[in-house]
């Protein structure tokens, strides 16, 4: 099928300014996110990478609306973020399908809510199924399918408000290694066709290396973004990048960056073709 999803050509620009957040109450709270800067374009995935506690998933919920910063400003494109919008689709590491709707009557929730018809709305979610590939699965209850299943079904529910930015929390965290791969892969398959702004949080290196254009490497608490890591490897990719040389040198470099008592190893110089220079693969043997 042809893209379902029209986006503006710069929407879903993310831009943050000194942003802090603090969570907790009176003598218990504390900041979570320490003045952060940063820009993301329009188009971008984006994986916040970092160890448990270090502000990841709150500097998600500041994006998502849910949390509000204690200093700094956070806009996407060009307006300030000042609650929850449908132009801002949040995905959990645990699904939140409604257990007494059939899936098809899931994905197209955002649909109903807007007022859209039956038939309309529901044409539209056979479509984003049949994307993520469970066509034939449309009238099943979620109970009724594998945990993989159910964050397609997740993904779709999300995708078909046509948000500017995705907003996803360690959502292949619960899956098996093999179905994580496979879930990695189709996401970077609707990626590509819909080009949304992705912000992805993780702690598995593996992970970030394989979908991101960018990882951005945060401190422990309080959250710092202690590198702004671009990554060389082209597009599309497939399982096999992992066990590239670059690859191996780059996941080095995080495992550093991520044991802060480490020195950190120079990043790998690649040449004009993108293969690993002998620099490079110094580091990765």
């Amino acid at each position: 099928m042809n893209a379902p999803l029209a986006f503006a050509p710069d929407a879903g620009r993310i831009a943050l300014d000194q942003l802090s957040i603090r969570v907790g109450h009176g003598k218990d709270a504390f900041t979570a996110v320490d003045r952060v800067d940063l820009d993301i374009a329009a188009g971008e995935f984006v994986c916040l990478l970092g160890p448990s506690g270090c502000g990841k998933s709150t500097l998600l919920g500041a994006l998502a609306g849910h949390l509000t910063p204690a200093s700094g400003a956070l806009r996407i494109d060009d307006g300030p973020v000042a609650g929850p919008s449908s132009e801002r689709g949040l995905v959990f590491q645990h699904h939140t399908l409604f257990p007494w709707r059939r899936v098809i009557d899931n994905v197209a929730f955002g649909l109903k809510m807007r007022g859209i018809k039956q038939a309309e709305r529901h044409a539209a979610a056979r479509e984003l199924l049949a994307l993520v590939g469970l066509a034939g699965f449309e009238h099943r209850y979620p109970s009724q399918l594998s945990g993989g299943m159910q964050q397609r079904v997740e993904i779709a529910r999300v995708l078909i408000n046509r948000p500017r930015v995705l907003l996803m929390d360690e959502p292949f965290g619960a899956l098996d290694a093999l179905t994580r791969l496979k879930m990695q892969q189709l996401l970077l398959d609707v990626w590509a066709r819909f080009r949304t702004t992705v912000v992805f949080v993780t702690h598995d290196i593996d992970e970030a290396l394989f979908l991101a254009d960018r990882i951005l490497v945060m401190s422990p608490r309080p959250g710092r973004i202690v590198e702004d890591l671009r990554l060389p490897f082209t597009r599309p990719r497939d399982a096999d990048l992992s066990t590239r040389a670059d690859f191996v040198a780059l996941k080095r470099h995080c495992l550093a960056l991520l044991h802060h008592d480490a020195p950190v190893p120079p990043l790998p110089r690649l040449s004009p073709l993108g293969a690993p220079s002998i620099h490079a693969l110094q580091f990765a043997i």
